[in-house]
């Protein structure tokens, strides 16, 4: 399975293949739009428009906690489009790792994308999978052609994003 390095079971192995960053997503008119960079500390007054999903929304909460605060959720959802279109239409901010193709909200609106600093850990995606299954000559070449193709291209998405931070694992 594809699958971020969040809450992974003992008994399967996890092989890293990128390191996704946190981003704050705003609208183009947000008061933090023209930033180089923010901090939590940046966001935690604003309005958040919430990435709802299981073990994400820790994971995008945990860096409040991590200041001794709470977001300001206004919005809740489980569609990173809906999210995006959200966000673009002025309810608020939102964190995610993974950018889209364009720098559009569904509905055609300009977003900003401006990277998250301070101490913030970065999501690895990764392949799951059976203890000792990569014995077997079919995942173990599976698990290097996915190496291999995360090295060498550009994939939708993950811009230049490649194995930092993984190198050898």
């Amino acid at each position: 399975a594809l699958s971020y390095d969040l809450d992974v079971p003992g008994d399967l192995n996890f092989v890293p293949l990128v390191s996704l960053p946190p981003y704050a997503l705003v609208n183009e008119t947000h008061a933090l739009a023209d930033l180089a960079a923010v901090t939590v500390d940046d966001l935690k007054d604003h309005p958040m428009v919430l990435l709802d999903l299981p073990l994400s929304s820790d994971y995008f909460l945990s860096f409040f906690s991590g200041i001794g605060t709470r977001p300001r959720i206004s919005e809740r959802t489980r569609d990173m489009a809906v999210m995006r279109g959200l966000v673009a239409n002025g309810y608020g901010y939102s964190i995610a790792n993974i950018r889209p193709l364009n720098d559009l909200s569904p509905d055609g609106r300009k977003l900003k994308f401006i990277p998250l600093t301070g101490d913030v850990r970065p999501l690895t995606m990764g392949l799951l999978f059976a203890r000792g299954a990569d014995s077997a000559n079919v995942v173990g070449s599976f698990i290097e052609y996915c190496k291999n193709l995360v090295e060498t291209e550009d994939l939708p998405g993950f811009g230049t994003l490649k194995l930092r931070g993984t190198e050898g694992k």
